[in-house]
């Protein structure tokens, strides 16, 4: 070997990109004055490309594996150059290496409320949120369509265009679909992949596709989620009347019952009342104010329970024709709101409906 060949073979180009970072989607190999070198060896590794451009003009993509850049590796670049079958001057070439790996974890999310027609709601206004993914399908259009001469591009300078498109998507989707706001929950899987192929033909465009879209919340308006709530736990509580029961006995210390609840009201009115008239003061010189008569009685109403099957609700007058009528007996179960469970009518008020006839007059 002579040591013209020793020199050739010591300075042959290896022209390789070792990706360090994670947000690099583009990185033009540096060479002074963009002389290459032939017979250079390429290494485009897995997850990469390599794309050639040639007096501005894209000449050629190479994908994962090791070339030796000469004439006949180089079909495009050798018509683009004029080069003559043994020509071995170095030629003036830009190489971008283009990651194709995903770039995950990306996060979009709707800057405003978007307002959609809830079929239950009405006009309503709502906000989401989610991640995707990126991965570029077409080295050379995403280099011709974004990168341009651009020597380092990462993932950030791309990343607010894509989130703009997805949340105009989102946007167009979600108000086409209908789906009620309950029920979006149970639809972010569907409704990711409606936006992800709305999507896929307007960045194909750009030589990229989302192989995955995720919405990981969607929210109503503070007010609204208020209102909300509080419907929620109006069907939490049930019934209003047993609910102002509870609280009044809770709030006097008695059992948590009808009769101890009811207690607990009329001794709480009992007890003021007494307070007001024997506390000495001298306002017991003047004139007595007439008291404001309480609040008439609430009439109960009944339910009765008869073979695993309940009527009612029924006044205490209907419950005393049926006496009459022998519908109702005393072994009846009759249950009332605030009574504790169900019970037979002899035990409860009703007990008075059931006269007891007299015995047969005296002879003589």
């Amino acid at each position: 070997m002579g040591i013209l060949d020793f020199l050739t073979g010591e300075f042959i180009d290896v022209i390789h990109w070792t990706d360090d970072t994670r947000d690099t989607m583009v990185w033009r190999f540096d060479r002074e004055d963009h002389e290459i070198k032939y017979g250079a060896k390429l290494t485009v590794r897995e997850s990469q490309a390599a794309v050639f451009v040639h007096e501005g003009q894209l000449a050629d993509v190479f994908l994962p594996g090791l070339y030796m850049l000469e004439t006949n590796n180089l079909p495009i670049l050798t018509t683009l150059q004029h080069w003559d079958h043994g020509f071995r001057s170095p030629f003036k070439s830009e190489i971008y290496f283009v990651s194709t790996r995903r770039f995950t974890d990306l996060k979009w999310g709707t800057k405003n409320p978007i307002m959609i027609r809830d079929p239950e709601f009405g006009p309503t206004r709502l906000r989401a949120y989610g991640t995707y993914t990126v991965k570029v399908s077409d080295p050379g259009k995403f280099l011709v369509e974004i990168v341009g001469t651009d020597g380092e591009f990462t993932m950030d300078e791309i990343s607010y265009q894509v989130r703009n498109i997805i949340v105009q998507e989102f946007s167009r989707v979600i108000s086409a679909t209908s789906i009620p706001v309950l029920d979006m929950a149970a639809n972010t899987r569907d409704l990711g992949k409606l936006v992800a192929e709305a999507i896929s033909e307007t960045i194909s465009s750009y030589g990229i596709e989302l192989p995955e879209l995720y919405i990981e919340n969607i929210s109503l308006p503070p007010a609204v989620e208020k209102a909300l709530d509080e419907r929620t736990s109006r069907g939490v509580i049930g019934s209003l009347e047993e609910h102002l029961h509870y609280k009044a006995g809770e709030a006097l210390g008695l059992p948590n019952s009808g009769a101890g609840q009811a207690m607990g009201m009329g001794m709480g009115a009992g007890m003021g009342m007494a307070m007001s008239g024997t506390m000495p003061g001298p306002w017991q010189t003047q004139a007595a104010t007439p008291a404001t008569p309480p609040p008439p009685p609430v009439e109960h109403v009944w339910h009765l329970a008869k073979n695993g099957q309940t009527t009612g609700p029924f006044s205490k007058a209907d419950l005393g024709q049926k006496a009459a009528d022998g519908g109702l007996t005393r072994e009846s179960w009759v249950w009332t709101p605030g009574q504790d469970g169900w019970m037979h009518a002899e035990d409860t008020e009703l007990a008075e409906l059931f006269t007891v006839a007299p015995p047969p007059p005296p002879e003589g």
